[in-house]
C-alpha cells in the first residue's frame, strides 16, 4: 500500500524518535522469512526490550539523518528490518544473532553502537557485550576480590603467629 506524503512524514518522525533514544542499531535483510517467523522475531525482540521496524529504506535514511547512526544510511539496500536497543547495547545484536541461528533467511547487513558502521562480522562481538547488571556484577567482583585476598592473607598470618606462640 502506497503512503501519501503525510503518512511518510509520520513514519519518519516515529522512526526518528526511536533512533534518538537508541543505543545501538542493527539492520538485517529478511527476504525469505515467513509471516510467522517475522512474528516470532518481533516477539523475541519485545521480550528483550528491542524495537523492531520494517521501513522503506528512503524513509529510514531520512530518519537517521543528523543522528549518531547517520553513517549507516549507506548500507540501507534491499528489504531490511531495523532493530534498536535502548541502554543495553548488545540486545538488538543478541536477538538477531540468536534468531539467525534457526532462520538462515535473516542475514545481518550492518550494525552500530553509536559511532561508525560495523559490518556483519562484528555481530558476535556486539552480542557478547554484557548487560548493565552483568557489567556491574563483574565490576563489584573485581573491586571486592583484592580486599578479600588481603583479609585472607591477614587471617593466615594471624593463625601462623598463634601457632608459633603455642
Amino acid at each position: 500500500m502506497a503512503l501519501n506524503i503525510e503518512d511518510k512524514k509520520l513514519v519518519v518522525e516515529e522512526v526518528s524518535a526511536v533512533v534518538s533514544e537508541a543505543g545501538s542499531m542493527v539492520t538485517a535483510e529478511y527476504r525469505g522469512l515467513t509471516v510467522e517467523q517475522m512474528t516470532d522475531l518481533r516477539a523475541k525482540a519485545r521480550a528483550a526490550n528491542v524495537k523492531v521496524r520494517v521501513v522503506k529504506n528512503t524513509l529510514a535514511r531520512r530518519a537517521v539523518a543528523g543522528t549518531k547512526f547517520e553513517d549507516m544510511a549507506g548500507t540501507f539496500t534491499g528489504p531490511l528490518v531495523f532493530a534498536f536497543s535502548g541502554e543495553e547495547l548488545g540486545n538488538a545484536a543478541r536477538v538477531f544473532k540468536d534468531f539467525a541461528k534457526d532462520n538462515d533467511a535473516l542475514v545481518v547487513n550492518s550494525l552500530s553502537i553509536g559511532e561508525g558502521v560495523m559490518d556483519a562480522s562484528q555481530l558476535a562481538t556486539v552480542a557478547a557485550l554484557p548487560t548493565y547488571d552483568e557489567a556491574v556484577a563483574k565490576l563489584l567482583f573485581v573491586m571486592k576480590e583484592p580486599v578479600s585476598k588481603l583479609a585472607r592473607a591477614l587471617a593466615a598470618v594471624k593463625e601462623q603467629k598463634e601457632a608459633e606462640a603455642a
